[in-house]
């Protein structure tokens, strides 16, 4: 029985571009899971994409599924059958789950007991016939986070469906979807080489379309971009900003991609190179070009999918398209600049930051106060309070210029610009273009104190607020992105160390919104705040590598700030690492005294009453105490355990020797008060039960 390629391709109009990557990344599988269900054996699964076209292509399709027989053994007959051999719920239920009649049960002696057993016979069948509702099934299966309808159809897709191909080996499968019946043509490329094609088999299609102008793979068709990119970047001594997101997006929006230099005129330099660049890679998908000293040229690179003989008035036409664009974004730049920075501020009355908190001035005048209570509590400087609470107030003024409302990805860069124009200090226009850092996972947090404190207030104020209101991510929702800007307070916390409390400051936003007159209950609204910062700093360790028990373990202790969280489990992971039987022991040993210790008779023992072994464990723990108080009072943690592990020893005897459950009362009573003054050393540091826990 041969076995053949099966390759089918769904063409379309052009795929928007990202939802065409994830239908790319899903197809295969799709496809894999389609003929297992069917029991049809393939080999490799390849799937290529363009614009117009998705292709999935299975290696080694047989001609013919093979027949199969399969046995099953069910009860025993005893239970099977009842007395009069009628078949009970036990073997009715059985052959339904077998897809057998109960007549068809067969009986068997298996080692002196009867057994009831299922055959089941699967014929042959030819391949060619159960694919056609195979792919018309895993057309119809294609996520797409928005289809539509054509024509008078009634089927939807991501955008119309326009051919059909599917063969097997040389045969055709005639699939139908949409009025359309699978052939064996394709299309090449929409302008420079149409067709349709004929294809003469399954293997072939691909070498059908190379020939046609498709470069089938988005892989290929980014490394012939940044292969064509470098060539221009040789031959002009300029360099191309080649951004992840705008070149994923690209590659998928060419079938064959040609890449070509445009120009622009050298009097839009003057204005701020961020627009310019947004205009370029966010509005038209350009990709700007920079001298060899990082400043903007007055070039760009225009990705076409048109035919490479007319690339002049190809570029001529983007030239238009984007000398329009950046006219714009001129006039909007001088027009803002006729007023000052600080002129805007009362207009941010007109934007709405959330309907329960008010508008973009009452959030303002939040994140002043939020910052002034920041500085107060850091000890920082007064001249850069001055700087902070400046930063604060015109942080978000640019909202309501005309650049950003036209080219929003701009919002804070403006501001910087039209601050500086202004005369405002470097250090407040530098705070108010940092001020939305972390932006993402890895972005660099804001450069000094003046934006770092900015920026905590700014992200604080918004997660407190819409906690307040009952505005928390849910799930997988989190449409105000309270997640990143949590993620963003911890990454400032933790990388400058500034000496300031989380918990306070969320203590000293929510006051400001009551103050403001916001009702909400503040004790369960604080509660979900600080475990909510708790639960990202929680997902952050367990990424980097310490175990979900070490961090159980430092919280069991009652810690609420997630910085300190951070700290003291890597620490106590790092000890774990670097010697872990110590450590395991350590866990074993507070657990053995955790269980035994009695609470309601404290810790006052009777030193006349301790034997040698018990006066040294009583001595190590009158030790421990001093040295892990002096260390976490200067939040030396990894100190603190050093001092816990030095009581490895004389618990370890204090176990081995002492029957601390003595049949005299008064004996065991002392003993178990030296074990809860033993536990207790451990109470500010880490539950080391959790960690005993296998």
């Amino acid at each position: 029985m041969a076995n053949q390629t099966l390759t089918f391709e769904i063409g379309t109009e052009e795929l928007p571009a990202f939802a065409l990557h994830a239908a790319t990344e899903k197809l295969g599988g799709m496809f894999a899971d389609a003929l297992d269900g069917a029991g049809i054996p393939h080999g490799e699964i390849s799937v290529y994409s363009t614009p117009r076209r998705l292709i999935v292509s299975a290696l080694a399709v047989p001609e013919a599924t093979e027949a199969l027989t399969e046995t099953f053994r069910g009860p025993a007959a005893k239970i099977a059958f009842d007395a009069d051999g009628n078949p009970t719920k036990a073997a009715l239920g059985f052959a339904r789950g077998k897809g057998v009649d109960a007549s068809a049960l067969e009986r068997r002696d298996e080692n002196g007991v009867e057994y009831v057993y299922a055959v089941k016979s699967t014929p042959s069948v030819q391949v060619i016939t159960l694919l056609p509702d195979i792919l018309q099934n895993l057309i119809t299966s294609i996520y797409w986070p928005r289809s539509q309808r054509w024509g008078s159809r009634h089927e939807h897709f991501s955008r119309p469906v326009r051919w059909l191909f599917a063969m097997h080996g040389d045969a055709v499968v005639p699939v139908e979807f949409a009025g359309l019946t699978a052939g064996n043509t394709t299309c090449g490329h929409r302008f420079l080489a149409p067709g349709p094609w004929e294809v003469a088999s399954a293997d072939a299609l691909i070498d059908v379309l190379r020939e046609h102008n498709v470069v089938p793979t988005e892989a290929e068709r980014e490394a012939s971009i940044r292969e064509q990119v470098a060539a221009i970047e040789e031959k002009t001594g300029l360099v191309a900003e080649l951004p992840a997101k705008t070149m994923a997006e690209v590659v998928n929006l060419a079938e064959f991609p040609t890449v070509m230099v445009g120009e622009f005129d050298e009097l839009f330099l003057a204005v701020p190179k961020e627009i310019t660049v947004d205009a370029m890679l966010v509005h038209q998908r350009y990709f700007p070009l920079f001298n060899a000293d990082g400043t903007l040229a007055n070039k760009f690179l225009i990705t076409s999918n048109g035919d490479p003989k007319f690339e002049a008035n190809i570029v001529d036409g983007n030239q238009r398209v984007v000398a329009a664009r950046l006219y714009d974004a001129k006039f909007f730049y001088d027009e803002d600049l006729k007023m000052p920075l600080s002129a805007y501020v009362d207009r941010l009355d007109e934007v709405v930051f959330q309907e329960a908190l008010g508008t973009m001035r009452d959030k303002t005048a939040r994140v002043v106060k939020l910052s002034a209570r920041i500085t107060s509590a850091a000890g920082i400087e007064a001249a850069e309070m001055r700087d902070i609470a400046r930063s604060a107030y015109l942080a978000k003024a640019d909202l309501v210029t005309s650049a950003v409302i036209e080219f929003t990805s701009v919002q804070g860069i403006m501001g910087s610009y039209y601050a500086t124009a202004a005369g405002e200090p470097p250090r407040v226009a530098r705070a108010i273009a940092e001020h939305y850092r972390p932006r993402f996972s890895g972005d660099a947090i804001p450069t000094d104190i003046i934006g770092q404190v900015v920026a905590l207030s700014d992200k604080i104020d918004t997660i407190c607020g819409l906690f307040a209101v009952g505005q928390a991510p849910t799930g997988s929702s989190d449409p105000f992105a309270l997640r990143r800007a949590a993620l963003g307070v911890l990454a400032i916390l933790e990388e400058t160390g500034l000496p300031i409390s989380l918990v306070e400051t969320i203590d000293g936003s929510l006051i400001i919104y009551r103050e403001a007159g916001l009702q909400f209950d503040n004790a369960e609204v604080r509660r979900e705040i600080i475990d909510f910062f708790i639960t990202r700093e929680k997902v952050a360790l367990r990424d980097a590598g310490v175990k979900a028990d070490t961090i159980d373990a430092v919280l069991a202790c009652g810690i609420e700030e997630p910085i300190v969280l951070a700290r003291r489990a890597r620490a106590l992971e790092a000890a774990r690492t670097e010697n872990p039987q110590v450590f395991d022991d350590l866990a074993t040993a507070f657990a053995r005294a955790n269980n035994l210790r009695e609470i309601g008779l404290g810790t006052g023992y009777k030193k006349t009453e301790l034997t040698a072994v018990e006066t040294a464990l009583a001595e190590a723990v009158a030790t421990a105490e001093g040295n892990v108080a002096a260390a976490l009072a200067d939040d030396r943690y990894a100190d603190a355990l050093v001092a816990l592990a030095a009581l490895r020893a004389p618990v370890d005897e204090f176990f081995d020797t002492t029957m601390v459950m003595d049949e005299d009362p008064e004996v065991r009573a002392n003993r178990l008060k030296l074990l809860n003054r033993f536990a207790n050393v451990f109470a500010h540091v880490a539950d080391f039960s959790q960690m005993a826990k296998k």
